[in-house]
């Protein structure tokens, strides 16, 4: 058949032989590649003191839901401040004035402590030459059941008025 087409076999056989050796060459270059590939693969699986990747990769898992129960319990904590703070002194104001004509420098004060509810006290130091008076007033939702002087519910105004810094 060969004859036919006047094709010598030698040069076929020639042929297949290149290609042979060619796909040999090929072969062995993507062997050298694929050992290289599981070298490095080898070594990526390897970590520090002969950990695997698995194992390290459990143990940062771990590591995470940790944290993360950690964070749950701080997140509740700080909730539990935050309702702590409200009933806390935090909201202040101070008034001086002069409560008698006669003496100068303003040494007489009204001195609000209020919550985060405007519950808290106002106390009035009132001064003069024979000595000092001291009164407490309760504060309830901001207002007060026994009749405020000027000056105290200047002072109220005031702290009622302050933004409280803790709570935002």
């Amino acid at each position: 058949m060969l004859d036919k087409i006047n094709i010598d076999p030698f040069y076929i056989f020639v042929g297949l032989g290149v290609l042979i050796l060619i796909s040999i060459i090929i072969n062995i270059a993507q062997q050298i590649k694929l050992n290289k590939i599981k070298k490095r693969y080898e070594a990526f699986m390897t970590g520090k003191e002969g950990k695997d990747l698995e194992h390290l990769l459990v143990d940062r898992l771990n590591q995470m839901d940790q944290l993360n129960e950690k964070q749950i319990s701080q997140n509740q904590m700080m909730e539990e401040i935050n309702d702590m703070l409200k009933d806390t002194y935090s909201k202040l104001a101070i008034v001086k004035y002069d409560a008698f004509k006669e003496m100068g420098g303003k040494l007489s004060f009204a001195f609000a402590l209020l919550n985060e509810k405007n519950d808290g006290l106002i106390f009035n130091s009132m001064h003069n030459r024979e000595g000092c008076y001291t009164y407490i007033k309760e504060i309830v939702n901001g207002e007060s059941y026994i009749l405020l002087s000027d000056e105290e519910k200047e002072v109220l105004e005031q702290a009622k008025n302050v933004r409280n810094y803790m709570l935002t």
